[in-house]
């Protein structure tokens, strides 16, 4: 846990809008201890995207479109999203998720790499989130930055990765991360906040 175990509990009992879907996606995700952003992550996206009024936006490492719902209800009408997994079973149950949302319409669905999809649209993105395999983090900073437009943002999630970034000894994972982490924080074309909500978010706007 990055947070006090008390203050986390306290943030999730505070009341939120009641949404059905959300809901059901994380219940499922518990079921089958599937790795989503979660609500505490998912309102920072939305409000990001409604302040910035994005409309463009790519999203690296989808899964069954939890991340997904929050991006497409604050993108609108007029918004599109992005979904890039590696999954067809996470793409069906997303399309049925969004679908049962009502957001369909605003995501478009790709299955593979992430990566490898990124490299197919050269932007400009107003956002592009990142929750893939987390060795592929380094790649994912370098494909990203050029496709954001000036002052576009990249959104990535488990920075922290429970704590493992101050270990010691870092396994192969964690060192992408720390690498990742590094990266942001020195490239010059890039203005970067690494935030510890839930399991660490970094923020990063491009300058140039």
């Amino acid at each position: 846990m990055i947070l006090n175990p008390g203050i986390q509990d306290y943030l999730l009992s505070l009341p939120r809008k009641e949404n059905q879907t959300f809901q059901d996606m994380e219940a499922l995700a518990r079921e089958k201890s599937f790795p989503i952003a979660g609500p505490d992550v998912g309102a920072l996206l939305h409000m990001l995207v409604s302040v910035m009024c994005a409309q463009r936006i790519f999203e690296m490492g989808s899964g069954f479109g939890y991340s997904t719902c929050w991006l497409a209800e604050a993108a609108g009408a007029g918004g599109n999203v992005i979904y890039a997994d590696a999954s067809l079973e996470n793409c069906r149950l997303a399309r049925e998720f969004l679908l049962r949302a009502g957001l369909e319409s605003r995501v478009s669905f790709r299955v593979g790499d992430a990566r490898d999809i990124l490299r197919e649209y050269p932007g400009p993105f107003d956002l592009i989130f990142v929750d893939i395999e987390k060795e592929g983090y380094p790649d994912a900073l370098e494909l990203a930055i050029p496709r954001l437009r000036i002052g576009g943002l990249l959104v990535v999630d488990d920075v922290l990765w429970s704590g493992k970034v101050i270990e010691e000894s870092p396994d192969d994972t964690t060192r992408a991360i720390l690498r990742f982490n590094k990266m942001a924080a020195t490239r010059d074309d890039i203005d970067t906040i690494l935030l510890p909500l839930r399991d660490g978010v970094s923020i990063s706007r491009r300058l140039h």
